[in-house]
């Protein structure tokens, strides 16, 4: 851990919202969102988010399945995502979520027009810009909470109530 957490205190609530409550607050309630209102299907949503988790290392987002009406996509998802380029679990959207869910982490300079028409030809542009702010939102909060050591010290407050808080 990288940040002094008060005794006693939960480290995510603590530096999500006490340390700095003019951003933190802000923050989860973007991150909340992204799992609140999206309308994506949830293997695409799901496959985009883990390879975000793979690259960012964060074992929340690891471990984290999201839920939604009592549904959760299948065990080996996660080996899947990691072969998203050969896998025949993925259909072409679930296959591009991955695929751009990379490229916007580690190669957002080349996502060329051969990627974009395939990616217009199966998305349409609110999905697009959807997609996109939940991969900010992925990359940003995973990579913080790894970075400073969250992930590995406390448990999601949502995996006491069902929803993700980062």
């Amino acid at each position: 851990m990288r940040i002094d957490i008060p005794e006693g205190a939960d480290p995510l609530g603590y530096v999500w919202g006490e340390l700095v409550p003019g951003i933190g607050p802000a923050a989860g309630a973007f991150s909340l969102a992204v799992y609140e209102h999206t309308t994506l299907e949830l293997r695409e949503f799901e496959a985009a988010r883990l390879r975000i988790a793979q690259i960012n290392g964060c074992l929340f987002c690891l471990d984290w399945r999201t839920e939604r009406d009592g549904e959760k996509v299948e065990e080996g998802f996660l080996d899947a995502v990691a072969d998203w380029r050969t896998t025949d679990a993925f259909d072409a959207r679930t296959r591009l979520a991955a695929e751009y869910a990379e490229r916007y982490a580690l190669d957002h300079h080349n996502l060329d027009e051969d990627f974009w028409s395939r990616m217009t030809a199966h998305y349409g542009q609110a999905e697009i810009v959807e997609l996109t702010m939940c991969l900010g939102s992925w990359l940003a909060f995973g990579r913080l909470n790894h970075v400073l050591g969250l992930d590995s010290v406390c448990v999601l407050p949502a995996h006491r109530s069902g929803k993700p808080k980062a």
